[in-house]
């Protein structure tokens, strides 16, 4: 069984599918790549080179799927950072085919949108694309606290006014909702994940990451995904994926040189590839419902 995942790609760091295959792999998922971005490096350095890469090869590489007779073999399609809306339209087709050749495939949809402090850094049609197409076609969504905010319209500062925007998420459609960051206090970064019967919360300490650190959320939604194809449990796969998550963070930050403006923090994920598979700290979820 493999993961179809369709992403940017970077040359040099990680974001989209470069975050995003390796973790897959390395937890031992088979990984059929689609880029639908190809860029030198990521956006958070102020320049790049490379294109989006469009919707037509997105289609043309998901009919080669097609007429290799493998679609029946994917049992999850994975998407994220979205070039253009007619990129966004080629994953609903493609989405579409997978669960016609095998109709337990899940959606996970990674609603890349913006951030925090940065504020929407994708083209205007995007945000549209995501709430009223991918966002209600998905079974797994995994935004950030920008993130579900702007899907759902509704201010999260408080806990009980973001447990209303899963239930919003819910509503549009996505059975299973991972919140990849929630701040409730200062020190503190907390993940939360529902699937409509329950909802749980990890709280983790905040590394000083800055502004950040490109890839993270793609990570998050890779390393999350195949742990819920693995145990089919939404605590077990959160408290593993959290681990994984901190882990590689953690590393990331004690193996960085000093930074300068012209080089954001990148991600260690050769170094610390073991936390994906046995991470070195562990979380327990809380159950809020």
């Amino acid at each position: 069984m493999a993961v179809l995942s369709i992403q940017s790609h970077v040359v040099f760091g990680y974001a989209g599918n470069t975050a995003a295959v390796f973790p897959l792999q390395r937890l031992g998922r088979e990984v059929w790549a689609i880029n639908t971005v190809e860029f030198s490096n990521h956006t958070g350095y102020g320049s790049w080179r490379g294109k989006v890469l469009g919707a037509e090869l997105a289609l043309d590489l998901a009919a080669g799927l097609e007429e290799r007779g493998v679609l029946g073999r994917c049992e999850a399609v994975l998407s994220g950072y979205l070039g253009d809306a007619a990129v966004g339209r080629a994953i609903i087709d493609t989405v579409k085919k997978v669960r016609a050749e095998s109709p337990k495939a899940l959606y996970c949809c990674d609603p890349v949108r913006g951030d925090a402090g940065r504020g929407f850094y994708v083209k205007p049609d995007i945000p549209a694309m995501f709430k009223n197409e991918l966002t209600p076609l998905a079974d797994i969504v995994c935004p950030n606290q920008f993130e579900l905010e702007a899907l759902t319209e509704s201010g999260t500062a408080a806990i009980d006014d973001a447990i209303k925007a899963i239930n919003v998420l819910h509503e549009m459609g996505p059975s299973i909702v991972l919140v990849t960051s929630f701040k409730e206090k200062d020190g503190e970064l907390s993940i939360l994940a529902s699937d409509k019967t329950s909802l749980y919360k990890i709280t983790t300490p905040e590394l000083p990451l800055g502004g950040g650190v490109a890839g993270t959320g793609d990570m998050t939604a890779a390393v999350f995904l195949s742990r819920y194809l693995e145990t089919g449990n939404l605590e077990k796969t959160l408290e593993l994926c959290i681990a994984s998550v901190f882990g590689i963070l953690e590393t990331s930050l004690a193996s960085a040189p000093p930074q300068n403006k012209n080089m954001p923090l990148e991600l260690k994920m050769i170094d610390a590839q073991r936390q994906f598979v046995e991470p070195s700290k562990y979380f327990k979820a809380e159950k809020l419902k």
